[in-house]
């Protein structure tokens, strides 16, 4: 395809391209091929002003691989329009988990490839979603730590990242507990190897715990330490929505989270899940 069909405007950042001039409901071939270039050489890629409908997201999601669920609402707003309670709804604890860092699927047997995400409703202050680089962040590890995390591996589960919100599974709960039920929990290293660029990255997050040798207290410690040192400066990128957004990041390398907002305020968001491929995503106890 010709290249010039649509622009690319690099973020400022380590990672991330805003791409214009192109209309993913209706990519031809070469473009397909174009864009899943883009993506793995920029981990992160936003297309204004797309309003994809559920069904032209889903479609557009597929062609970066197969799907891990077609679609969920990341949303504080009930199917009748009304505003779930901020505080003691299972699905706004959900929601406010979210805000912490982390990768999708980590606390499943095979991690998410990457995502899509379209901006339906959003608030009039807050609710940005950002992302971080986890790529770059190990790139600038200082040696003694690389060396110190190499052979490491933690454990991860929602059940441990959830139980801070006293969030758990409720058979009345309208939440569906996806995540809650993995057991043995999925066990990964803290270095990674992305299997399409061959580019080293830290996998951590918010779901990450339990580093076997350590004590809970040290593991913490030093899972705290990586996430805070990787998830700043230029490595990381909030993104302010505009109804009509759509974006896809790279799972492997990128770690994510949703910023604050009022949760009286509706903000209406719809997920679409790439699922991983078993041999390079799957957790070391589920090879």
């Amino acid at each position: 395809m010709n290249k010039e069909h649509f622009s690319v405007t690099k973020l400022d950042k380590t990672f991330g391209a805003t791409v214009r001039d192109v209309k993913l409901s209706k990519l031809t071939e070469g473009e397909v091929k174009e864009l899943y270039s883009l993506w793995l050489r920029h981990s992160l890629l936003i297309f204004p002003d797309q309003h994809l409908s559920t069904i032209e997201q889903i479609e557009f999601a597929k062609l970066f691989g197969v799907m891990e669920f077609d679609l969920a609402p990341i949303s504080n707003v009930r199917s009748d329009g009304s505003i779930r309670d901020p505080v003691d709804d299972d699905v706004v604890k959900s929601l406010r988990g979210n805000m912490e860092w982390h990768h999708d699927s980590t606390y499943m047997p095979i991690q998410a490839k990457g995502s899509v995400f379209t901006a339906h409703q959003v608030p009039e202050e807050g609710g940005e979603t950002g992302w971080a680089d986890m790529t770059a962040a190990y790139k600038a590890l200082d040696p003694k730590m690389k060396d110190k995390i190499e052979g490491l591996s933690a454990y991860h589960s929602y059940v441990y990242s959830q139980a801070k919100y006293k969030h758990k599974p409720q058979e009345e709960s309208e939440f569906s507990g996806y995540g809650f039920d993995v057991d043995p929990h999925p066990f990964r290293p803290l270095v990674k190897t992305h299997p399409e660029t061959g580019r080293k990255s830290l996998l951590i997050g918010r779901h990450a715990y339990g580093i076997p040798g350590m004590s809970k207290k040290d593991s913490k410690a030093l899972l705290d330490e990586l996430n805070d040192f990787a998830c700043q400066g230029d490595r990381v990128y909030h993104h302010s929505w505009t109804p009509g957004d759509a974006v896809i990041w790279d799972n492997r390398n990128l770690m994510h989270q949703a910023s604050p907002w009022d949760l009286n305020e509706a903000r209406v968001m719809y997920h679409s899940r790439i699922q991983g491929d078993a041999s390079s995503e799957s957790g070391l106890n589920y090879l």
